[in-house]
C-alpha cells in the first residue's frame, strides 16, 4: 500500500479557489492511479477526479468537470486538485486515494487512502 497525506483544505467563499495536495510514498508509483473522492455529512463518498500517473490521463465527475483540475508532479510524488468556482455544495471532506492501473470511479477500486482534508465553502 501507499501512504498518502493530504493538505490544503480550508474555508473559502463561494466562487473562490483552493488547491489540495496529496503527498505519496511509493517506489513503484508509476503503476498507480490517483484519485480524489469527497464525502459530505450524511452522504456517501463520491468520486471527484482521477489521474493515471504514468500518462497524466484524467477523468472527472460531471459535477466538477470544468471547475476542478487534477494533476501530478512526478518528481515530488504529489497529486493536486485545483478547485475553482467553488460552490457551497462542494463542501465535504476530500480524500486522496491510490489504486492499481485498472481503478475506476468506485471507492472499492482504490486500496490506499489519506486521512482526508475538510473543504468548506460559504455562501
Amino acid at each position: 500500500q501507499v501512504q498518502l497525506v493530504e493538505s490544503g483544505g480550508g474555508l473559502v467563499q463561494a466562487g473562490g479557489s483552493l488547491r489540495l495536495s496529496c503527498a505519496a510514498s511509493a517506489r513503484t508509483f508509476s503503476i498507480y492511479r490517483m484519485a480524489w473522492f469527497r464525502q459530505a455529512p450524511g452522504k456517501e463518498r463520491e468520486f471527484v477526479a482521477r489521474i493515471r500517473w504514468s500518462s497524466g490521463l484524467t477523468y472527472y465527475a460531471d459535477s466538477v468537470n470544468g471547475r476542478f483540475t487534477i494533476s501530478r508532479d512526478n518528481a515530488k510524488n504529489t497529486a493536486y486538485l485545483q478547485m475553482n468556482s467553488l460552490k457551497p455544495e462542494d463542501t465535504a471532506i476530500y480524500y486522496c486515494a491510490a489504486g492499481p492501473g485498472r481503478a475506476g470511479v468506485d471507492a472499492a477500486d482504490f486500496d490506499s487512502w489519506g486521512q482526508g482534508t475538510q473543504v468548506t465553502v460559504s455562501s
